[in-house]
């Protein structure tokens, strides 16, 4: 009777020790093994990577609208590794090489060259662009649709062409000549320069295209320009974006007026501009980025997506400098 009954005391211990230890397992008091709740409880986590060409304020505003929202979406589950080109496309591509290496699980390329490194890349993490003018110019894709496919979309910063020509027509109904300023090495200027050439020439004006190469020619260039134009125009050009200063030394001083693609360009040499906010294209990419990590949509069926406004802008300082009146429905860019 003595050995059964030390029997069950021994199988009952043995149970109580064997229900404590699966109590523990996915317990509070073991956090490390708990099982994600279907609540929110998932502790996944994402690491973004970030190339940008070069500095420039509105690179850095759409990287900021990116980081911004994925940072009020994901908290501390979003990471960023984040790299600087400076203005060297062949840096895109080492930055590019060093997020895969470190196992990103999503890409924003911030400018045409930082795009085009990451489509060199990689087919296979998904690759958001934004700053891009156009799409289908930059990765050299005939028959647009608006999609890219495969593992790329984004944002772009194209403002309407027709109505950036429109510009030149409403603030300078005299001009005779038109310069389109440019520069040689980014497709996406040459692009925007033949839509506006196009407009400009239905409007009846003369159009005469100035390339420049880089830093090294772009003051020459320039004052070839506004030897023989009467206004000119620019796109939105990262080489011109950060030469704006050496621009505005030249056009200035010869009183050419400037129209520019973009506000950051117009903000150092031209006197008005139809505006985008930078900020809002970078933010759209940080809600397609979510809806890619956290919802699993498919980006090779995500369309391109552009700013929900725009809005003609002028340069004060510019304009008080060269005697210009703007109209009354644009806007003074900020001072910084």
């Amino acid at each position: 009777m003595k050995k059964k009954f030390l029997a069950l005391l021994l199988t009952l211990a043995m149970a109580l020790s064997l229900a404590a230890c699966g109590g523990k397992s996915g317990g509070a008091d073991n956090p490390g093994t708990q099982e994600p709740s279907s609540s929110g409880g998932d502790a996944k986590t994402y690491k973004v990577g970030i190339c940008q060409l070069l500095q420039h304020p509105a690179l850095d505003e759409a990287t900021r609208g990116f980081k911004e929202y994925l940072t009020e979406q994901l908290g501390d589950a979003v990471t960023f590794e984040e790299g600087n080109a400076s203005g060297e496309s062949t840096n895109c591509s080492t930055i590019i090489d060093g997020f895969l290496a470190s196992g990103v699980d999503l890409i924003l390329a911030n400018a045409t060259a930082s795009l085009q490194a990451a489509a060199s890349a990689t087919s296979t993490v998904p690759v958001l662009g934004t700053s891009i003018t156009d799409y289908a110019t930059a990765l050299e894709i005939g028959d647009w649709t608006g999609t890219v496919g495969g593992n790329i979309s984004g944002t772009s910063d194209l403002a309407p062409l027709d109505q950036q020509a429109a510009m030149v027509q409403e603030l300078f109904p005299d001009a005779k000549t038109v310069g389109l300023l440019y520069c040689s090495g980014e497709p996406n200027s040459v692009y925007q320069c033949t839509v506006v050439d196009a407009a400009l020439k239905g409007m009846g004006y003369d159009v005469q295209w100035f390339a420049f190469t880089d830093s090294n020619d772009i003051a020459s260039v320039v004052q070839s320009a506004c030897d023989v134009c009467d206004v000119m125009y620019v796109p939105t050009d990262n080489t011109a974006a950060a030469n704006a200063e050496a621009i505005a030394n030249v056009v200035l001083p010869a009183g050419v007026p400037m129209i520019a693609g973009e506000e950051g360009i117009c903000s150092g040499c031209g006197v008005a501009t139809l505006s985008i906010s930078y900020y809002d294209i970078g933010k759209i990419a940080g809600e397609m980025a979510y809806d890619i990590l956290v919802d699993g949509a498919d980006i090779s069926t995500m369309p391109i997506e552009f700013a929900p406004e725009v809005t003609k802008k002028y340069n004060a300082a510019n304009c008080e400098a060269l005697n210009l009146t703007m109209p009354e429905d644009y806007v003074p860019i900020a001072a910084e």
